[in-house]
């Protein structure tokens, strides 16, 4: 397997565990053949627990019956997509896996060769030295970020890696230049690639063609039998003779406000319904689109955007989110959770139709959480006025790397959302910059600001090979709750932070011989990867994670 990342010459011995490839099978022994994995993205644990309550989640509620569900649930910290899906499928944190943003920095690899979508700029690579980049993995890497299909040789509403433009790719100046995929990119193996070895087939959906990174190091990411992955950030289309679990049309656009996917309470959910058709067609034992015969998954599964849309947006002045901090949604966000139970319901209905239920242990998380669950915290920095203070990277600017400041008028900008990721030019700043950053807290938001040793009980130490780790950044600020650094009007909430509400999310592992229990004993998403190979009959110490880690598997489940 190719492993070639930044770094990779020197750092191999300090953070790199080769795979095993074992000679184990996948077996039933505790009666599991297949597991379907879903990440409802923004799903907190009293979003579950209020739409049970509520009523108005009966598919979720119903799993619940025969389900464990964690109320103490973390997710990764940095809270970000990329992090969050890969603690689920990898079991290790960004001090171990290496990522720690869709949108990050390195201080080995080189810029792409060409600019990406979003606004990294090409440049060059210098062979056999560290170079120093901001990262991509997002659709500013595909060949047409505003298409569907992410510009690949694909039908419309399909979607893959070879939606994926190499020469966009940060590249790696130790592996002669070459494009760093994202699979390879990841420093650890994962469950896709141990129950691949092990004779499973293997198929996920998710929102950028980058997230193949499920499959860790491979080639092409081979460890994923059948991915799929509409662009969510793409512009919206007419999905003729699709019809969402809840009952709407998608034949005709249903909200034609001219954005993304993400930008209507209404749009996200036709496209997430491609996925959740994907996961139907998969356990009819069809491939994605349902044209072609396929096995059965034995790791199948998808993300969700819908929850996460309509936490955050603001759409025409009507907001979505809650009305008050117990977590009440309004009428915008109970709508979005009642779209997605219903398609987990088609899902279950599927198992069932292919007396496949008994077999198949389902697990419902979330990548990340979403800030701050009381709108009436929210707090934009700089403002939607522009007057209301200044973002950590927008004080430090003339400390940071080109890529990375915001004084760059065509960059990708930097890392803040509902945190503040700070990569300098030199390290030997972090006190200086540090002090900037205190002389300013209450103009900035700053609630804690990590740094030195309190930075590196969480990760590794930052800096160059072979004494530091390039991708941990030097300083990370953790805002006050409610803070975001956005100027968007468009959005009320955020996630990426350490806050309560940015990690505290769900996990239900159900299955129909379960007895329904809430277990209220602290646990992560990282122990969900090890807890999938276990109730397979795999060694969980597979993972190079869970060795490097310790990751134990999900308690209460009675797993041999």
């Amino acid at each position: 397997m190719n492993r070639n990342f930044a770094g990779a010459m020197a750092l191999a011995t300090q953070l790199l565990l080769v795979p095993q490839v074992g000679a184990q099978q996948v077996n039933d022994r505790n009666g599991v053949r297949h597991v379907l994995l879903v990440s409802i993205d923004g799903m907190h644990a009293l979003d579950y627990e209020n739409c049970v309550k509520g009523g108005f989640c009966p598919n979720l509620a119903a799993l619940g019956q025969t389900g464990v569900n964690y109320t103490r649930t973390s997710s990764a910290r940095p809270s970000d997509s990329f992090p969050g899906l890969m603690a689920i499928v990898t079991g290790g944190t960004p001090r171990t896996v290496g990522a720690f943003y869709d949108v990050a920095y390195d201080r080995v690899l080189a810029p792409p060769t060409h600019d990406t979508g979003n606004g990294v700029a090409g440049g060059v690579c210098t062979p056999g030295v560290p170079n120093g980049t901001t990262t991509e993995y997002e659709e500013g890497v595909e060949i047409d970020q505003s298409a569907l299909n992410g510009g690949g040789p694909y039908s419309l509403i399909d979607g893959g890696i070879k939606s994926i433009d190499p020469l966009r790719l940060p590249r790696d100046p130790f592996n002669g230049c070459k494009p760093v995929y994202p699979w390879n990119f990841i420093r650890t193996n994962t469950i896709y690639g141990v129950i691949h070895e092990a004779g499973g087939y293997t198929a996920w959906s998710d929102k950028h063609a980058v997230y193949a990174a499920v499959s860790g190091p491979s080639r092409n990411a081979s460890n994923v039998d059948d991915y799929y992955s509409p662009e969510v950030n793409s512009n919206v289309i007419a999905l003729p003779g699709v019809t969402t679990a809840n009952g709407n049309s998608c034949a005709a656009i249903r909200d034609n406000n001219g954005g993304a996917w993400t930008d209507s309470f209404l749009n996200i959910q036709c496209y997430d319904q491609l996925k959740a058709n994907a996961v139907v067609n998969w356990i009819n034992g069809k491939t994605h689109l349902g044209d072609k015969k396929a096995p059965v998954p034995t790791i199948l599964g998808m993300n969700f955007q819908s929850v996460s849309v309509g936490q955050k947006l603001i759409e025409g002045g009507v907001k979505g989110g809650y009305t008050d901090a117990e977590g009440n949604p309004t009428p915008h966000l109970q709508n979005e959770i009642v779209f997605v139970d219903a398609a987990i319901g088609q899902m279950v209905t599927a198992l069932k139709q292919q007396h496949l239920l008994d077999s198949t242990l389902i697990i419902i998380t979330a990548k990340h959480g979403q800030s701050p669950v009381d709108t009436n915290r929210f707090f934009p920095i700089p403002g939607h006025s522009g007057l209301n203070g200044s973002s950590p990277a927008t004080l430090l600017a003339s400390y940071l790397p080109f890529s990375e400041s915001p004084l760059n008028p065509t960059g990708i900008g930097p890392t803040e959302d509902d945190i503040s990721q700070i990569w300098l030019n030199n390290s030997s700043d972090t006190l200086a910059a540090v002090a900037v950053l205190e002389a300013n807290a209450a103009t900035a938001g700053i609630g804690q600001i990590f740094y030195g040793a309190s930075l590196e009980t969480l990760f590794n130490k930052p800096g160059l090979p072979p004494n530091g780790d390039p991708r941990v950044p030097d300083i990370i600020v953790q805002p006050n709750v409610g803070v975001v650094y956005t100027g968007s009007k468009k959005k009320q909430a955020e996630h990426g932070g350490f806050a309560q509400d940015d990690t505290n999310v769900m996990i239900l592992v159900s299955k129909p011989d379960f007895r329904a229990k809430t277990v209220t004993s602290f646990v992560e998403t990282t122990q969900v990867a090890p807890t999938i190979l276990q109730a397979l009959g795999l060694d969980p110490g597979e993972l190079d994670a869970v060795q490097k880690e310790g990751t134990p598997v999900l308690p209460g489940l009675g797993l041999k």
